[in-house]
């Protein structure tokens, strides 16, 4: 199944911006809307910035001002009223989401597809906040979308096979690959790349080693393109804290936060964008 003829996104931070970005080039016409005027003007200035960019490193052989014809963005969710899908992408928080989940489900046609973009929430839990949850699932996508190549789908247990499988032929289209999973706490991506980041904490906060130096043995003698601390500066300090406490409440002591991490929260060291996690970033 081809992407829909029109996508929506709810939220144009990072994450979303990056979806609005990638589902653009791909051919669809998108909307994304935000909480008020001041942050549709900053979502738009990312996504056409991001679209820009794209234009001059060639990766598109659509102009600019074409690209950007199929981009608006909206203060009203009346403007998914005719997208053949919506993707959420406001911040992980599971009463946030559910209720920004059912006032977009609210605005659909009942042939339009739902998804989010959580990183770890149970994908079950909040499709069974929605009227329609065959027609929802997950599309977890990576830090930074134009960069990353992968997508997860994650599958609920009420979500339809259609959904299914027409989630993995819009990753497919969005020149991205899907990997599969069915609903558990982190999912496959998210569950593992904490696992390996709170014990590169726990070597920091014990001694063991610089963070530069754990993640250049990460990097040399595992070849992950980033390390696992420099990963989390990028995603950011206070996802991470989330993520692991979300994954210490249902998967038990593994996923305990270390107090390193807790302590650079709380002092707002959140990483690359505040200028300073466990690397000092230049604004």
């Amino acid at each position: 199944m081809t992407i829909p003829g029109k996508v929506g996104v709810l939220g144009g931070g990072r994450m979303g911006a990056g979806i609005a970005h990638a589902f653009c080039v791909a051919g669809a016409a998108v909307v994304v809307v935000e909480r008020d005027a001041e942050s549709a003007d900053a979502a738009h200035g990312r996504v056409t910035g991001a679209l820009q960019k794209s234009v001059e490193r060639g990766s598109t052989t659509e102009s600019a001002e074409a690209l950007e014809t199929r981009f608006s963005v909206s203060t009203d969710y009346a403007s998914f009223a005719d997208c053949g899908l919506v993707v959420e992408a406001v911040p992980e928080d599971f009463a946030l989401k559910s209720k920004a989940l059912a006032a977009v489900e609210e605005q659909l046609a009942d042939d339009a597809w739902l998804a989010t973009n959580t990183s770890s929430l149970s994908v079950s839990e909040l499709a069974a906040t929605l009227a329609r949850p065959e027609r929802f699932c997950g599309l977890h996508f990576f830090n930074p979308v134009p960069a990353s190549t992968l997508i997860e789908v994650v599958l609920a247990g009420t979500t339809s096979e259609a959904l299914a499988e027409a989630s993995r032929s819009w990753v497919e289209d969005l020149g991205k690959t899907p990997v599969v999973v069915n609903d558990a706490p982190g999912f496959a991506s998210s569950r593992l790349g904490v696992a390996i980041a709170l014990e590169a904490m726990r070597m920091v906060e014990e001694g063991v080693a610089s963070a530069e130096d754990i993640d250049t043995a990460m990097v040399l003698g595992y070849k992950h393109p980033t390390g696992p601390l420099r990963t989390t500066d990028i995603v950011g300090l206070d996802v991470r804290l989330g993520i692991a406490e979300y994954l210490h409440s249902t998967l038990g002591d593994r996923f305990a936060p270390p107090q390193i991490l807790r302590d650079k929260v709380a002092a707002g060291e959140l990483g690359r964008k505040s200028g300073q996690g466990f690397f000092t970033w230049e604004k």
